[in-house]
């Protein structure tokens, strides 16, 4: 099916930023930060984000690629470490491409799990390399069948959902109220996320400042928006509410009853509200928040994103009826079929499903997860990479619409 297997070097969408050291209180100059990296690997606490383009040569001479690249918090919540691609390319000439061209090429999933497997001296090769791999195998089973990647993943799971257009959630980083502009004149969906990554300068000790944006937010959208347009509420706090409130159940259910009551009538989705930066409290911590929160009738939906790293990990989430609504963070799941596997399961259990990721991504992996997104039909997905919102929203809205024009004319799409 291929004859060759090439790679360059490239740039991804944003930034590595040392969470850890940003949570410590780093101090921002310009687009910088200030101060010593908390988390092993880094050189600086905010550094570029660099990304490997795999290329495959189809044996027709056709292209097919997808690109090895990781997230913006590398390192942090028990994820691998920094993707330096330095020290990937002599492994990926000397083990992994020798692998790819002798391995018969029978089944775009079979492919993934053995990439996902392979090991070098018994380790994995790192999840950046694993999902920017299994991109370009899925390419390649979309060109040499000559059917789009959302096609190749319904036939290979054997899905009949009805295809239609998903919900996109725009992120505006730092600049969460020019963004949140932008958001609405172009009637995003789900908004803004809002990188409420620090207590003292974004959230407030008490909270008091996410209630201050949460209320201009829902204004804002009542001035530049339309009637009928009731875009969901969607916060990501980095486990900074549990700082806040000293991880005191109670007080957080208080403070995310108020919060839910400001958004009203917007759906409210609070997304880390605490990080106790382990597997099995973090499960336990929002176990025990989402009971008390549905045990008073509210709401909120609590989303998890921090140490749900692997599919295992979704489960056991899930298991626990420890959340609402579960952000399958594509780069940190390495090969995609285990994001397509996740996605599956929280579907199956009712639980949200989000095909999230990166502003630190690609086009390239953004176009891939659309794809995911459409065959799994799920509940929402992000705009990506970037934080200035209009490129990544467009790279993600355009691909869906292509994607849903063609298997319309195909015959797969009721309606656009």
């Amino acid at each position: 099916m291929i004859k060759d297997v090439l790679y360059s070097i490239g740039l991804s969408g944003f930034y590595f930023d040392d969470q850890r050291a940003i949570k410590a209180g780093a101090r921002e100059d310009g687009f910088a930060y200030r101060g010593v990296p908390l988390t092993e690997g880094y050189e600086a606490i905010r550094q570029k984000g660099e990304s490997i383009s795999i290329i495959f040569i189809l044996e027709d001479d056709q292209i097919a690629y997808g690109d090895c690249t990781a997230i913006q918090y590398s390192g942090a919540g028990g994820r691998d470490p920094l993707f330096k691609t330095s020290e990937w390319l002599q492994i990926l000439e000397q083990h992994v491409f020798p692998f790819l061209l002798k391995d018969e090429w029978k089944s775009f999933k079979d492919l993934c799990v053995k990439i996902d497997n392979f090991k070098i001296n018994d380790h994995k090769l790192h999840t950046a390399v694993r999902y920017g791999i299994s991109q370009a195998i899925l390419d390649v089973f979309s060109k040499h069948y000559r059917k789009t990647m959302t096609e190749i993943i319904r036939e290979e799971y054997n899905l009949n959902f009805d295809i239609k257009r998903i919900p996109i959630f725009a992120q505006s980083g730092d600049d969460r109220y020019i963004s949140v502009d932008k958001m609405i004149l172009k009637r995003v969906d789900v908004l803004p996320h809002g990188l409420i990554n620090n207590v003292e300068t974004k959230l407030g000790w008490r909270g008091e400042k996410l209630i201050e944006y949460l209320g201009w937010l829902k204004e804002r959208v009542r001035i530049l928006g339309e009637e009928g347009y009731l875009p969901i509420f969607h916060i990501d706090v980095y486990g900074t509410i549990g700082i806040a409130f000293n991880y005191n159940i109670d007080e957080i259910v208080e403070y995310l009853a108020r919060l839910e009551k400001i958004s009203f009538p917007h759906k409210l989705r609070i997304e880390g509200p605490v990080d106790l930066e382990n597997r099995e409290k973090q499960i336990e911590f929002l176990s025990k928040l989402r009971k008390e929160l549905k045990g008073r009738g509210l709401g909120v939906e609590i989303v998890a994103d921090e140490w749900c790293n692997s599919l295992e990990d979704i489960r056991d989430f899930i298991k626990a009826e420890a959340v609402d609504m579960i952000q399958i963070k594509t780069p940190v799941l390495g090969s995609i079929h285990n994001s397509i596997e996740a996605a599956l399961y929280c579907k199956g259990h009712n639980i949200g499903t989000y095909i999230g990721g990166s502003c630190n991504e690609t086009d390239r992996s953004a176009q891939v997860s659309v794809h995911i997104g459409l065959a799994v039909q799920a509940d929402q997905i992000l705009a990506k990479p970037g934080m200035g919102v209009d490129e990544g929203l467009m790279i993600v809205n355009n691909e869906m619409n292509r994607t849903l024009q063609i298997l319309r004319r195909k015959g797969l799409v009721k309606s656009v």
